[in-house]
């Protein structure tokens, strides 16, 4: 779990926009983390979280592509039912809002990175550190012989 910078980046809504975006971002070997795209009838919207977020700046500055940061928070999940609406719960509980939020698939060890706009990213953090804390105590650390992991 982590906090970040999600870029909000603002485009033209027509043909060879986005794969221009995208194809910058891979020219300058920058890895993209988790992303949405929002649309209307003007303009689209991608929302997108990078490994390099200074180096995304830069690449949209190049471009001269209008865009907002704003500070968000990345949390791993387990890739199975639920997942997302403990994380959700807790917040919930603990009267923080969710703007928004938005998951990959990609996180290590086939997990998911969730992508959470919050109203308070530190009591976010510190209230679901919390749960992972009462979680792992109370859940025994159980090792298997290696003669049962073959």
């Amino acid at each position: 779990m982590y906090i970040t910078t999600q870029f909000s980046i603002f485009m033209v809504n027509k043909p060879g926009v986005l794969a221009k975006v995208l194809s910058e971002f891979a020219r300058g070997k920058i890895n993209i983390i988790a992303m949405t795209m929002m649309d209307s009838v003007e303009h689209g919207v991608m929302r997108v979280v990078f490994t390099a977020p200074k180096k995304a700046k830069e690449v949209l500055a190049k471009l001269n592509m209008p865009h907002n940061e704003t500070e968000v928070l990345c949390v791993t999940l387990d890739n199975k039912s639920g997942a997302l609406a403990t994380v959700a719960e807790k917040l919930a509980k603990n009267h923080i809002n969710i703007s928004y939020a938005y998951c990959t698939a990609g996180a290590k060890g086939g997990r998911t990175t969730g992508v959470l706009k919050v109203a308070d990213v530190k009591k976010a953090i510190r209230v679901l550190q919390q749960h992972l804390n009462k979680v792992t105590k109370s859940k025994p650390v159980v090792r298997r012989s290696r003669a049962s992991r073959k």
